[in-house]
């Protein structure tokens, strides 16, 4: 696999030879990451291993703190390690593509932006559909580390950061834009460089688990529903609510926007935590069509990719948001725009537990345990999201 980001990679002190997988430090980094991830696992304290030069030699350093959730020591420019742990692919494909480097280089940042420690990270179906090629003509150049949705801790700001520090928890989606030019290193490593713009601060109630699984699907559910006006009193029926993107639809229209009816679908099990996310009418789509059924809504949100049974139950001026699938009119589809305040607004639903992220029961999956959780997400069967943590 060739060099990652060879035009920003940090010089590695401490090896020669491949920049991606130089030998030596493969061996150093994996020694050195072993009781850091067995700490985190533990749900005790997490280390950061930091790499130095001293005296010609390389010095790995463990740094702990007493935190409950996966802590991350600030650090200075200087202690930020030239290599990491990372899943990374070097052609498009099914899962296994996907490869584990052990010294994969740690993305420099620009002035803008800033250096997290990933404590935790979630999969989206957009992330199986880049790695299968399916946007390759604006995808960022291979080999790609994929992740779209981050949680962690801020170790280094460049100069024009202004309201983030070192040691601040953050989430966000890290990339502005999913299918265009997306981040060539992304959230499944050790670390990844994001525009200060595009993160806001962890609420304090929720791990970096709970935070990594919200940023992609609370800012897709968020901007669909601005997009087709939706606001106060209106109706809007959501098809595949306990997904990732439809669980927080519900309760953005329920909670946030104040929906005078929010109708759902889903199988037989997953009914009672439809009612329990908000939805007043839950629709089992194994026993009923929902395009059958008298009712008419303002909205429709389709998740699943049901839009031209979805323009049939939206009232006349009504809109349909189509996130997948084909587009009927009145029905459009958008590509989510990452933006950190909108995950501020939302912070206080989040802090306050109005608004709740769903995280799949089979997870969190361990690192190790990438490709398992990528063919998990794409039975299309999970609850919520997938999510990957600790890391590493």
């Amino acid at each position: 696999m060739q060099s990652l980001l060879s035009s920003s990679v940090l010089a590695n002190p401490c090896t020669t030879g491949s920049p991606l997988f130089p030998p030596a430090t493969a061996k150093l980094v994996a020694a050195a990451s072993v009781p850091v991830a067995a700490a985190a696992r533990s749900g005790a304290i997490a280390a950061v291993s930091r790499r130095s030069v001293s005296g010609g030699r390389c010095v790995v350093a463990a740094a702990s703190s007493s935190s409950s959730s996966p802590a991350v020591t600030t650090a200075e420019a200087g202690e930020v390690p030239a290599t990491m742990k990372a899943w990374a692919y070097d052609e498009y494909g099914d899962g296994s593509v996907l490869k584990l480097s052990d010294a994969a280089p740690v993305p420099d940042i620009a002035d803008d932006q800033v250096l997290v420690r990933v404590a935790a990270a979630a999969l989206n179906p957009v992330d199986a559909k880049r790695r299968a090629g399916k946007f390759k003509a604006t995808d960022s150049p291979l080999p790609t580390v994929p992740g779209y949705d981050v949680a962690g801790v801020v170790v280094k700001a460049g100069r024009q950061v202004k309201g983030l520090k070192e040691g601040d928890e953050v989430y966000g989606n890290i990339s502005e834009k999913a299918l265009e030019g997306p981040k060539q290193s992304g959230s499944l490593a050790e670390y990844t460089a994001v525009e200060e713009k595009l993160l806001a601060l962890k609420p304090k109630s929720l791990g970096f688990a709970q935070a990594a699984g919200l940023p992609l699907a609370v800012e897709t559910a968020h901007e669909g529903l601005e997009r087709a006006g939706f606001s106060a009193g209106k109706s809007i029926l959501i098809l595949g609510g306990a997904g990732g993107v439809g669980s927080l639809a519900i309760q953005l229209a329920k909670h946030v926007y104040g929906a005078s009816k929010v109708a759902a679908t889903a199988s037989t099990p997953k009914l009672e935590l439809l009612k329990s996310l908000g939805a007043d009418v839950a629709i089992d789509y194994t026993k009923e069509n929902f395009e059958d059924l008298p009712d008419k809504y303002d909205v429709v949100f389709d998740a699943v990719g049901q839009g031209e049974k979805a323009v049939k139950v939206v009232k006349e001026g009504g809109s349909v948001v189509v996130l997948t699938g084909a587009v009927v009119p009145p029905g459009f589809r958008f590509v989510v725009t990452s933006d950190g305040s909108v995950l501020e607004k939302l912070n206080p639903y989040l802090e306050s537990g109005k608004v709740k992220p769903l995280v799949d029961p089979k997870g969190p999956f361990a690192f190790s345990q990438v490709v398992e959780a990528f063919s998990y997400l794409e039975t299309g069967r999970a609850t919520g999201k997938v999510v990957i943590s600790p890391i590493p």
